[in-house]
């Protein structure tokens, strides 16, 4: 199963940071067995906000080039407190390494996610990215697909579809 978590992208500033939120309702399925008399947010999920938000942040920097990205390493992650239904997280991705060097499709990412002030997890994320096409060539109308979708879904996430400016 894949959960889109990233509610709202707040702001952006591409190839440095982003800074997105995701609103915990007790109407996630995945609540219902974590747990039933204390409801929170699993872990697992919360590392997949950071990564869904270094993602966003590689795909508005590289103007959609890639159709895939994916989490290859997490290292130093911590937990703070729980996370429970009515609250926010707020979470921010830093770029901290281009890809350059043994593996040019990799990136490298600072991520924490916070509530109310108090840590909730931070991470060091290694993110790597490839188009389907570079498999195999008869794939490149799935990329095409798949980066349209995407753009589309930014949209979302900002409010641009909302005649709205995004939120601040």
């Amino acid at each position: 199963m894949r959960f889109q978590l990233v509610d709202r992208i707040l702001e952006v500033e591409p190839g440095r940071r982003i800074c997105t939120v995701k609103h915990l309702t007790l109407g996630e399925e995945y609540l219902a067995d974590h747990f039933p008399t204390f409801p929170v947010m699993p872990g697992v999920l919360m590392l997949q906000t950071l990564v869904e938000a270094g993602a966003w942040l590689l795909r508005i920097t590289e103007d959609f080039r890639h159709s895939v990205i994916v989490l290859r390493e997490a290292k130093n992650v911590k937990y703070g407190t729980f996370m429970e239904p009515g609250k926010t997280l707020t979470v921010t991705a830093e770029l901290l390494d281009k890809p350059d060097g043994d593996d040019p499709r990799a990136a490298t990412f600072k991520g924490k996610g916070e509530c109310e002030g108090a840590s909730t997890v931070s991470a060091r994320l290694t993110l790597t990215r490839y188009n389907l096409r570079d498999r195999n060539p008869a794939l490149q109308s799935a990329d095409d697909r798949i980066i349209a979708h995407l753009r589309g879904q930014y949209a979302l996430l900002r409010g641009e579809l909302e005649g709205r400016a995004p939120c601040a």
